[in-house]
């Protein structure tokens, strides 16, 4: 029962310049656009990317994103691609733990994006903007535009966070930060979960996504296990899975019941 990602989502979307949930839609016009954004955060931009290919738009695009590494920045060659069918674009992209080989074959800059390197950019003045991101990322790039003279009201953000973990019937456990599962590498597709910095193959041990994210103390939600269906809905960012069991009642386009899917190819969660 193969599950399809994102790009029928973005398709439909698209034609508002909106990430499914997003409340914020693209601005018409032809002034420059700054797509900004750090991590998992990347997945409502990319949507108003789609959006500016649809429209052929032949302004100025700026595609500015930092990540951890390669593993750690999904869709990076669909966005890719979509800059590459525009006709003024520009794309700085920041690769804050990964090596130098890694760094040079992905044509990146090293370190964090920072305020400081925002503003060494030397971003348009008459821009306007879209910052997706942790709240802190999101701070430092408005005072950053602000600096190099962008009008506020033209900066756009939204907060693209995590909904707290939920495990019902569980008391509270100390665990440390999200890891690599123990014991012999998997022989499975390989998992992303995105937001935990985490990618392995799927294990051999393990029946489901979910099963996956508590060997590697990745947070979750689920209720599943008292009979409460739907609660581990998360999003797919990329990627098919199957189910085993089929769920009565499968979740929205784009997003998979972790409790019972697997990964039918590699695959990248948003959790």
């Amino acid at each position: 029962m193969p599950v399809p990602g994102r790009r029928a989502r973005y398709r439909n979307e698209s034609r508002r310049g909106r990430y499914p949930g997003s409340r914020q839609p693209i601005a018409e016009g032809s002034g420059p656009v700054l797509l900004i954004s750090a991590g998992i955060g990347l997945t409502p931009v990319l949507s108003m990317l789609h959006e500016l290919a649809a429209r052929r738009s032949d302004g100025e695009v700026w595609w500015i994103h930092g990540a951890r590494g390669p593993r750690e920045h999904p869709l990076a060659a669909e966005a890719h691609t979509l800059l590459a069918s525009l006709p003024h674009t520009r794309e700085q992209v920041f690769y804050s733990a990964a090596t130098t080989e890694q760094r040079r074959r992905a044509h990146v800059a090293d370190g964090r994006l920072t305020r400081d390197k925002l503003i060494a950019l030397s971003l348009p003045a008459d821009a306007t903007a879209y910052v997706c991101g942790p709240a802190s990322f999101m701070a430092d790039t408005q005072q950053a535009l602000a600096a190099v003279g962008v009008d506020p009201s033209r900066i756009h953000t939204e907060l693209f966070g995590a909904l707290p973990s939920i495990n019902p019937g569980l008391t509270a456990q100390s665990s440390g930060p999200p890891h690599l599962p123990l014991g012999p590498s998997g022989t499975g597709p390989l998992v992303t979960l995105a937001r935990s910095g985490i990618s392995t193959p799927l294990p051999d041990t393990s029946r489901s996504v979910l099963e996956l994210a508590e060997a590697c103390d990745v947070p979750a939600r689920w209720s599943c296990r008292t009979g409460v269906c739907h609660t581990c809905t998360t999003p797919l960012l990329s990627g098919d899975i199957t189910y085993s069991p089929a769920p009565l009642d499968p979740p929205p386009d784009g997003e998979v019941l972790i409790c019972c899917a697997r990964p039918g190819t590699d695959i990248v969660l948003d959790m």
